[in-house]
């Protein structure tokens, strides 16, 4: 059998009823899949998976139980960021064969805060054509389940690990007039909340959006005040998106009132102290504050 002949018999299965795969033509594709349920996987990806010549996955494990709930045989293709210098080289020489390879994350839309990014650059700047194959994301999942505004986001990923990175970062990001979205894990998620409610303020709606699709789904809504609250000690599992409201620019302090602020609460302690009590009160960045109050006292020491 011709090898034209043999990817035009691949197959997939619905129920009980097995569907031939379309030969695909030479092409990275990106393949969305399930970030829990298993019938989230839309009939493209399903045929994109059954007829790709090379199929690379993060892991080899969680990407077989995918396939076997479809009745798919071909054998997937570990690529991941320990073995990316190994098998980008490779999958890129399958490409210049003239095959088919597509690229599938543990879950969701590859390339999203994922190994499979640096391939696609690759892929790109190689010449070769790549083809998103859309479907699942936990990003949009959690931003349409939030009951947040959708009609400016801004996708952060994961905030940094230690508690200075992600005061910095979030501090960076407080004044962008859009819903803010970020991966967080479970047993970090108290202390983003009590970090987030400090820096972006605690009335800032927010919502924690844990284990997406599936059985356990939950979407927890309110300020970030309300939210550091409810997980504080708190012992939580499973996969979590963190989703922020955009500021309310009407509850932003004039910029008058804010060095008013800042001379009355440095008059009776320091100064980071008198910065994170204003950082407090009026949601503004710490760091942004105390700069400002040191620019005060210089403009004072020089009259």
């Amino acid at each position: 059998m011709t090898e034209d002949r043999q990817q035009a018999a691949k197959t997939y299965r619905i129920g009980n009823t097995a569907i031939p795969a379309r030969p695909l033509e030479p092409a990275l594709y990106l393949v969305a899949t399930p970030i829990g349920n298993l019938g989230d996987i839309t009939l493209r990806a399903l045929e994109t998976l059954a007829g790709a010549d090379v199929l690379a996955c993060e892991d080899t494990r969680v990407t077989r139980v995918l396939l076997d709930r479809f009745g798919i045989t071909g054998r997937p293709y570990a690529y991941h960021e320990h073995n990316a210098n190994e098998a980008g080289p490779k999958l890129l020489a399958a490409l210049e064969a003239g095959k088919s390879v597509a690229l599938v994350s543990d879950a969701g839309t590859p390339l999203v805060s994922d190994p499979g990014y640096r391939l696609g650059q690759l892929a790109i700047e190689a010449g070769y054509r790549v083809i998103p194959i859309p479907g699942p994301s936990a990003p949009l999942a959690a931003l349409v389940g939030s009951g947040l505004p959708s009609d400016a986001f801004l996708f952060a990923g994961f905030l940094p690990v230690k508690e200075k990175g992600r005061r910095d970062r979030l501090a960076e990001l407080s004044k962008i007039p859009a819903t803010l979205i970020f991966f967080e894990s479970p047993h970090r998620i108290s202390d983003t909340l009590t970090i987030a409610a400090d820096v972006l303020g605690p009335s800032r709606a927010a919502c924690v959006c844990r284990e997406l699709t599936k059985t356990f789904e939950e979407f927890r809504r309110g300020t970030l005040g309300d939210l550091s609250e409810q997980y504080k000690d708190a012992t939580v599992k499973g996969e979590i998106v963190f989703v922020v409201g955009p500021p309310d620019y009407d509850d932003i302090p004039a910029a008058v009132d804010v060095d008013i602020m800042l001379r009355e609460l440095s008059a009776s302690m320091p100064a980071t102290k008198a910065a994170a009590e204003a950082a407090r009160l009026t949601g503004l960045s710490r760091k942004d504050l105390y700069q400002r109050l040191i620019e005060l006292k210089d403009a004072e020491d020089s009259h």
